[in-house]
């Protein structure tokens, strides 16, 4: 099963150049995770463990220039401009989770240009934040994938009855993992990642709570409740937690307002 980490690869390719790959980020990981993964089931979602990512699509409406907003601040008046994703975002959260800005991870770490890393989103919240909190920088990445998207990548749609928290083969275990079946069919499985296998000597990642919610169309929301990273394009301390708790995530995942309309 993909462990999350493909948003992290998907970040920072850079769209459409070559340069910005996503291995050079994560190059040695990658090769740790696929011995790891040696064994595990050809169904199991493998993009970040083969090392192979998929490049973001270009011509989006994503805005890398960065937008902060206080997560209690007030909502838009119906004479206002319609709120920017990081303001939508911040209203659905408690005011105790910090500023929160939208921002590129492909611009932050690997120093692409802001087209570079413009990409198209499926989900009216899908993309990169930041939450800042006493001196502390985390991270959330949200990204939806609808089933067409699932299907070409691993050969068939998001299974819910697939159980994320039982070991594969060689496949390291999932720390803390928590697996619930929702009333209407959806499954959401969150866990704990260390991020303590080795990288390159640019970025370092810390720890965080990371998600699957797979819906019974075959879509799934893929999420990264990261405490930050330390290195090229930092933006401040290590959070000591993450910036969004399993509850929290759960609510914002299970919400209308992560689904495209209609």
């Amino acid at each position: 099963m993909n462990d999350v980490r493909e948003l992290l690869g998907r970040a920072v390719e850079g769209a459409g150049k070559p340069a910005f790959s996503a291995g050079a980020v994560y190059a040695k990981a990658a090769r740790i995770r696929r011995r790891r993964r040696a064994a595990a089931s050809a169904a199991v979602l493998a993009v970040v463990a083969a090392g192979a990512f998929t490049l973001p699509r270009t011509g989006g409406d994503e805005d890398p220039a960065r937008t902060s907003v206080a997560s209690a601040g007030p909502s838009a008046s119906p004479k206002d401009p319609a709120p920017d994703r990081a303001e939508r975002l911040a209203a659905l959260l408690p005011g105790n989770v910090g500023e929160v800005e939208e921002v590129s991870l492909a611009v932050l770490i690997k120093n692409a240009t802001p087209e570079q890393a413009r990409t198209d989103h499926l989900g009216p919240l899908d993309g990169h934040y930041t939450f800042r909190k006493g001196g502390g920088v985390g991270y959330l990445v949200l990204v939806l994938e609808d089933r067409e998207a699932v299907e070409k990548k691993t050969g068939r749609p998001a299974d819910p009855d697939e159980d994320l928290c039982v070991r594969v083969g060689h496949e390291p275990a999932r720390t803390d993992c928590v697996r619930e079946v929702l009333p209407d069919g959806r499954v959401l499985t969150t866990w704990r990642d260390t991020m303590d296998v080795e990288g390159d000597d640019s970025v370092g990642w810390g720890p965080e709570l990371v998600g699957r919610l797979v819906q019974p169309d075959g879509s799934q929301f893929l999420v990264r409740s990261s405490t930050g990273f330390e290195g090229s394009g930092t933006q401040g301390p290590l959070l000591s937690e993450p910036p969004l708790s399993r509850q929290q995530l759960k609510k914002l995942l299970t919400g209308p307002e992560v689904l495209p309309k209609g």
